[in-house]
């Protein structure tokens, strides 16, 4: 597949042979952003598209709703009718290498690919500048799919099934279209509106993939924790959809996922081992064809695991409305809540080291930074960064060189300007420097007793979204408070800190290059890579 054209920075589109069912490569084509209105036309899927003149006549942008990997999205208006719309505008600066622009190209053809879905996003047009791709499509207003849950006074089993049903049907439609999802995770799902009926939409098809029957793929990407055993043995197929739906339904019936470990490898070994706890609570008041269902589905070989079909036709899925309506407790939705809190936490701490950085060493991190930009223009490109950060000591491998610089680079521009590039230099010290640490400890520890206790949590946390919930903060403390003393030593503090990567904050160029490391060191002698 061409990359991007050195010559006019166009990015080019691969074009698939075939129907709506995708499938065979095919040579370069025209622009990612023409030929959209035949396929319209055809399957229904997604709109047409332009040039960036075009694109700017024919919009209105709006503030932000979102920042993802390559780009922010925004609220925009369509000029010609006032239809307020989603745009997601993807720098050409964050496109680095071939495997980065094939994403975006090939999510811009899936979605127009696929027929129209009451539960899948659909694209209005895709347009093309010098400096950015604009995805334009329907606006989601309705929040995430956790906090509708947790904003809910009662959460029950027929709620879980209603929330499963929807998910398993979208993986149907794409499987129907040869397309496999890749990357389903309850973060790609938002509600259209606030309502209490509002569909519930699949946003992001990144890292799908076209496919045709018995192809089998070798790239591990994904999200670990829904990421399926054979994704790491490099040979799958449509089946890691249904473990990946398997594991939301899991989380949505307990409120922590079925594989969990505090590092990378131990959650990829815990996958493999795929031994799935049903003693917590509440799974022993959740009915036995719910846990029938989730089995099933998280069967750890894909050739007797349930197609999306037959998941439809489980008794517990089929039957949705008769799934028990008896409440599954505070527990399952304030662990819910948690589950995202934990990294709130975690960014809290930074921004304290940020604002507690001496005077001083800003002004050395500010003359790293331009001895750093070698062509000085003011901003650091990834060579750029990588290659002062070798000349200092400091050397870091290219895809946590990638997530450093996609953590700071705020504008979205590909470059980190001089203080972007501070924000960079605490994320590399916070693991290294005991000083920043202990400066973070002090802020939370308000009475200097040596542990930071409940209340001080609480306190710390009453800003932005965090809210003050009890239970949230006990979940965090519990998490963190490895003595089980009821608070949180130095030590253990510390060990947070140092823990292995979130995942669901990395990058996917990030977790391509963890996972297949990983993968290649779990099944190094090959032998496991071609079994059922």
């Amino acid at each position: 597949m061409p990359p991007l054209d050195n010559d006019n920075h166009r990015l080019r589109r691969r074009r698939h042979d075939g129907g709506g069912g995708g499938g065979g490569g095919g040579g370069g084509g025209g622009d990612v952003v023409e030929g959209g209105a035949d396929d319209q036309e055809d399957h229904e899927g997604g709109g047409g598209g332009g040039d960036g003149p075009e694109f700017a006549v024919r919009y209105r942008m709006g503030e932000e709703v979102g920042r993802g990997e390559f780009g922010v999205t925004r609220r925009c208006e369509e000029a010609a009718t006032g239809a307020a719309l989603a745009c997601k505008t993807i720098s050409k600066g964050r496109l680095r290498g071939r495997t980065a622009a094939e994403d975006v190209r090939r999510e811009v053809d899936i979605m127009r690919r696929l027929p129209a879905h009451p539960n899948v996003v659909r694209l209005r047009g895709a347009y093309e500048d010098a400096d950015a791709v604009h995805l334009v499509m329907e606006l989601c207003q309705g929040g995430e799919l956790f906090d509708r849950i947790v904003a809910r006074g009662h959460y029950s089993e027929r709620a879980a099934a209603a929330v499963a049903n929807t998910i398993v049907q979208v993986v149907q439609h794409c499987h129907k279209h040869g397309v496999i999802h890749r990357d389903l995770k309850p973060e790609n799902f938002l509600f259209a509106d606030k309502s209490e009926d509002s569909a519930l939409k699949v946003i992001d098809f990144g890292l799908s993939v076209f496919f045709k029957p018995g192809e089998r793929f070798t790239e591990v990407v994904g999200s670990p924790y829904y990421m399926a055993p054979e994704v790491l043995k490099r040979n799958y197929g449509p089946e890691v959809d249904v473990w990946s739906a398997g594991v939301i339904l899991y989380i949505l019936l307990c409120g922590v996922p079925p594989f969990w470990a505090e590092t990378d490898e131990g959650i990829a070994q815990a996958i493999i081992r795929s031994v799935i706890d049903f003693e917590r609570e509440p799974w022993p008041k959740v009915s036995e064809n719910a846990k029938d269902l989730v089995r099933r589905m998280l069967d750890p070989n894909p050739y007797t695991r349930l197609t999306a079909k037959e998941v439809l036709e489980h008794p517990w899925l089929k039957n949705a409305n008769m799934a028990p309506n008896i409440s599954l407790g505070e527990a399952v939705r304030d662990r819910l809540k948690q589950f995202s809190a934990m990294n709130k936490f975690k960014k809290k701490v930074l921004r304290v080291v940020a604002k507690n950085l001496p005077v001083e060493e800003v002004a050395n991190i500010k003359q790293m930074f331009h001895m750093m930009d070698t062509d000085k223009n003011g901003n650091l490109t990834l060579e750029e960064l990588k290659e002062g950060l070798q000349n200092i000591g400091q050397p870091v491998t290219e895809p946590d060189v990638q997530m450093l610089l996609e953590a700071a680079d705020t504008d979205g521009n590909g470059t980190l300007d001089c203080e972007e590039f501070v924000t960079v230099s605490v994320h590399l010290k916070k693991i290294g420097s005991e000083e920043h640490l202990t400066k973070a400890f002090e802020f939370f520890d308000k009475d200097g007793s040596g542990f930071i206790e409940m209340e001080e949590l609480r306190e710390a946390l009453v800003e932005g979204d965090l809210g003050p919930n009890d239970q949230v903060i006990r979940e965090i403390i519990s998490d963190v408070d490895k003595d089980k003393d009821g608070r949180i030593s130095y030590h253990e503090f510390e060990l947070m800190m140092k823990a292995g990567s979130d995942w669901r904050n990395a990058s996917r160029q990030y977790s391509r290059a963890v996972l297949n490391t990983l993968s290649r060191k779990l099944f190094k002698d090959g032998s496991t890579l071609h079994q059922g």
